[in-house]
């Protein structure tokens, strides 16, 4: 009797052993997921760099209206020297102002010397260099600024710069 109990015990482990068994799933098919191409920096920098030149231009010509067009309605700048600005309007007044005490005229220039971001927002790092009418280099400075593209066009929504001496 113990045998047979045996064998009807080990039947019943055996059948529910294998009954409770799931078949194995078969494989799910799946689309490749595509990443993303990394944004090209390359690219980003040359423009960046054009719009600072550009930028440089209107600096150097006086034009308040031009320097506030790169920068965003809601654009912050904080100068040397001068309290943090802060709207595209506030910006060109600032501008205006600045021009109509300038004392000397002088040329500027912007090296963008890196960009890091995406290809909606970069932050640039760069140079500024301002030379007197002779070409004699009078100030050198340095600046961060944030880029946004907003419809499809770069706007400085913050910047901050400063010289690395006062000009002579």
């Amino acid at each position: 009797m113990k045998n047979n109990l045996f064998y009807s015990l080990l039947a019943v482990c055996l059948f529910s052993m294998f009954s409770c068994q799931q078949a194995p799933e078969a494989p799910v098919a799946t689309a490749p997921v595509e990443t993303p191409a990394p944004p090209d920096m390359a690219a980003i920098k040359a423009e960046i760099q054009a719009l600072e030149s550009a930028y440089a231009v209107a600096h150097t010509a006086g034009d308040a209206a031009t320097v506030a067009s790169f920068y965003s309605d809601d654009a912050v700048t904080m100068g040397d020297d001068m309290p943090a600005v802060t709207g595209r309007a506030e910006i060109q007044k600032e501008q205006e102002k600045f021009y109509a005490e300038r004392k000397n005229k002088r040329t500027v220039s912007f090296e963008v010397l890196e960009v890091f971001g995406d290809e909606n927002r970069v932050t640039e790092i760069g140079k500024s260099t301002g030379k007197d009418e002779t070409g004699k280099v009078v100030y050198t400075g340095k600046y961060m600024a944030i880029w946004e593209k907003r419809n499809g066009k770069w706007l400085t929504i913050r910047d901050i710069s400063n010289d690395d001496k006062k000009e002579e």
